[in-house]
């Protein structure tokens, strides 16, 4: 199936647009190669129960209520409830839970309360998910107010400054702990003395019992016991056909801190999976990144399986190779630099298969491992997702957004010709040089900007990218095509924070996102210092002016020196100030009219991927000789499948 036939775009619902991916170069990987992506996989998929937990303590229970109404044939499937029931339920599968995957406030039912109640009636109790000794009527006096009340559990991650983070949280990462309880507990736990700290509630549960503070560890003999024993049994298998010795250990490792739940473990798997470099097969399993707690503690888990696109690795090997260049030449304080960039790599990759809080929506870049101390030490290892970014780019299309928001013609002729290169090459620099680029001082807690210290590290990763994607260096090693094209860049960057971003926010509501308060953080402050930078009325919408894109550079400059030393002084009270003033509130006026503007296009807002279905093909010994792939399967069969075939927890 050639590139252009592929149909990269499937159903639509809410205000999100499914998209497939392809596996492009799949069929060159060996034998032995593929049956280690499709035991990554497994191993992957059957995370996907823990997300949905962590995610809300009623997430699990909810969604297996409205599949066994949505499965059962005695249901009247012709009525305006049951297709607002299935709408809500294709957006609990997407969101892993009943609060969106971006904005965190939970969502509004369109189907009536008291149908939900007759419907649940009219199944088989025995498929509900009842407790033990529960009735069906107990149950739904439970589950509907956490559906329908708006007051109750309201948004799954609260960062409003002044409010107790946890306490005003619908998350499931602590259990009847206040914020300072849980700050406490944590900062007693830490010893600025240890060079090698463990990332200190990472995987686990805090809960007060008999009114002890302690935390509960996700491990194979812990929490969520059943669900990693699955995953476990999928790496073992994975180790057996692992590519190197190197590789095998890396599995071994994680199979260890698997079933221990020893956080110094972790760093053991973290050290040894940035530097095995050598394989074509790489992946991501484990509880990793910790937008989804108030804190910036917990991680959320995630599994993404991957193998290199080795073409487009070369892109990302020029910019690794400079890496000690680019430090050397950032523009913040001596102070905050590495003297020595060690252990920088990066790989172009495909994903192969997406789980947990990378599934359906997924990033376009990552960089490991998160804890600041094995970056300085040892250094990180990034990707960039090129078949990912090829499904957006092939999906968008003609979709008309590039023509309704940017009326300059000349700046619009810049982004056809740029936009896609300049961006593949933005997430390269955040990913590879961005996260791993300064350094603490010496004493300073990882932690210390608290609720604001996601917000503020993805500003200072995009910082560092936007500064360099207009140095001469990009053109000399032949990244960019000329001194231009930068621009296309910084235009649909500034326009993106100040204004496109916004059609992902519903009228009324406030930034909530770290990665979106990011961009507002860095547009809006740029905006207010500018003096040739002007969001105008004119013609009777706004419109973003640019009158010096090396002006704008400076100020890119001025405020990477200044975000970088906020996260090496861990400043606090200068990260909440800027977080504060320029990453949250949202102009009302401006809003509605992007919104408006937006409508017309008929364009959902987000989007998400239905993955490909690895069947293995055997012999008539059982053995695999060979992983089919499927990209037939329905949104709907994908989600119903998995809730029956990785349902671990429920």
């Amino acid at each position: 199936m050639s590139c252009d036939s592929f149909g990269y775009k499937d159903e639509c619902f809410a205000d999100i647009q499914m998209l497939r991916y392809r596996l492009n170069g799949f069929d060159s990987l060996s034998l032995v190669q593929k049956k280690l992506v499709f035991y990554l996989s497994q191993a992957t998929l059957y995370g996907r129960d823990i997300i949905f937990d962590q995610y809300g303590k009623y997430n699990l229970r909810i969604r297996k209520a409205l599949e066994v109404v949505f499965q059962n044939q005695d249901v009247n499937r012709d009525c305006d409830d049951f297709r607002a029931l299935e709408t809500y339920l294709k957006r609990i599968w997407f969101s892993n839970g009943i609060y969106h995957h971006y904005g965190c406030d939970k969502f509004k039912p369109g189907f009536r309360e008291s149908y939900l109640r007759q419907v649940i009636h009219q199944v088989d109790a025995r498929q509900l998910p009842l407790d033990e000794g529960q009735t069906v009527d107990e149950l739904i006096d439970e589950l509907l107010p956490v559906i329908f009340d708006p007051e109750l559990l309201a948004k799954r991650v609260n960062k409003t400054d002044g409010e107790d983070l946890i306490q005003t949280s619908a998350c499931n990462f602590y259990q009847g702990v206040t914020q300072r309880e849980a700050e406490d507990f944590y900062a007693r736990m830490k010893n600025i003395k240890d060079l090698e700290p463990p990332s200190y509630g990472l995987n686990s549960t805090l809960v007060k019992e008999n009114g002890i503070v302690k935390e509960l560890p996700w491990s194979a003999q812990g929490h969520y016991s059943n669900a990693i024993k699955h995953i476990v049994y999928w790496l073992e298998k994975a180790s057996a056909v692992a590519e190197n010795e190197a590789q095998k250990e890396v599995l071994d490792t994680l199979i260890a801190y698997y079933q221990t739940g020893d956080l110094h473990k972790f760093n053991d798997f973290s050290i040894k999976w940035l530097q095995c470099l050598d394989t074509k097969i790489d992946f991501i399993n484990g509880f990793i990144e910790v937008y989804g707690d108030p804190l910036g503690l917990k991680g959320s888990w995630e599994g993404l399986v991957e193998y290199i696109d080795e073409e487009a690795t070369h892109r990302t090997q020029i910019v690794c190779r400079n890496a000690q260049w680019f430090e050397d030449h950032s523009p913040v304080d001596s102070r905050f630099k590495k003297k020595e960039v060690k252990g920088v790599s990066a790989n172009v990759i495909c994903a192969a298969m997406l789980g947990g809080d990378e599934y359906p929506s997924t990033a376009i870049g990552i960089n490991l491992p998160n804890a600041d101390w094995i970056r300085a030490r040892y250094g990180s290892k990034s990707i960039t997702i090129s078949n990912i970014t090829e499904a957006y780019n092939k999906a968008s299309h003609g979709s008309g957004f590039r023509e309704e928001f940017i009326k300059d013609k000349k700046i619009l002729e810049l982004i056809e010709k740029y936009a896609d290169v300049c961006d593949d090459l933005h997430t390269d620099l955040h990913e590879c040089l961005g996260h791993g680029s300064g350094q603490l001082l010496p004493g300073v807690d990882p932690d210390a900007l608290l609720a604001y210290g996601n917000t503020i590290e993805e500003a200072r990763a995009d910082l560092f990218g936007l500064y360099y994607m207009a140095d001469e260096k990009l053109v000399e090693l032949g990244l960019l095509p000329n001194n231009e094209a930068y621009k296309a860049h910084y235009y649909t960057y500034m326009l993106n924070g100040l204004m496109t971003q916004l059609v992902r926010i519903e009228p009324g509501h406030q930034i909530e996102e770290a990665h979106m308060r990011n961009r507002a953080l860095i547009a809006r402050w740029c905006l207010a210092h500018a003096n040739s930078m002007n969001l105008t009325h004119k013609h009777g919408y706004y419109e973003l002016e640019i009158g010096s894109f090396e002006e704008l550079r400076n100020l890119f400059a001025e405020l990477l020196a200044e975000i970088q030393r906020i996260k090496s002084e861990g400043d606090y009270k200068t990260a909440r100030e800027l977080v504060e003033t320029y990453a949250i509130k949202v102009d009302s006026e401006l809003h509605a009219e992007v919104l408006g503007r937006y409508k017309k296009l008929n364009i959902a807002p987000y989007k998400g991927f239905i993955n490909p279905w690895l069947l293995p093909v055997c012999n008539e010994r059982g053995e695999i000789t060979d992983i089919q792939i499927n990209y037939s399967e329905t949104y709907e069969h994908q989600m119903l499948r998995y809730s029956s075939e990785y349902a671990t927890l429920i």
